[in-house]
């Protein structure tokens, strides 16, 4: 399962959306769109136009932010969405 994440350093929501695939131990790749400024382009096509980070991706599927997989955990689902 590939899961990436678009981010930036200076984001919240970025580094808690981490700390909860990080507690899930799943490994993801990450994109600083902020180092990276050529990713921000590429990260708004992929979300429908979503321009805020984090975007998240579990292979074709596009979660959303950190509130969007916050509730996904909450409702008992990210981790069969996640394959564990």
């Amino acid at each position: 399962m590939t899961i990436e994440i678009y981010t930036s350093p200076l984001c919240g929501f970025c580094h808690a959306a981490k700390r909860l695939l990080n507690q899930k131990g799943v490994e993801y790749t990450e994109f600083d769109v902020l180092s990276e400024p050529d990713r921000k382009p590429e990260m708004i096509k992929r979300a429908n136009g979503g321009r805020t980070v984090p975007q998240i991706f579990v292979g074709d599927i596009h979660v959303g932010g950190c509130d969007d997989l916050y509730a996904l955990e909450r409702a008992g689902k990210l981790d069969g969405l996640l394959g564990r």
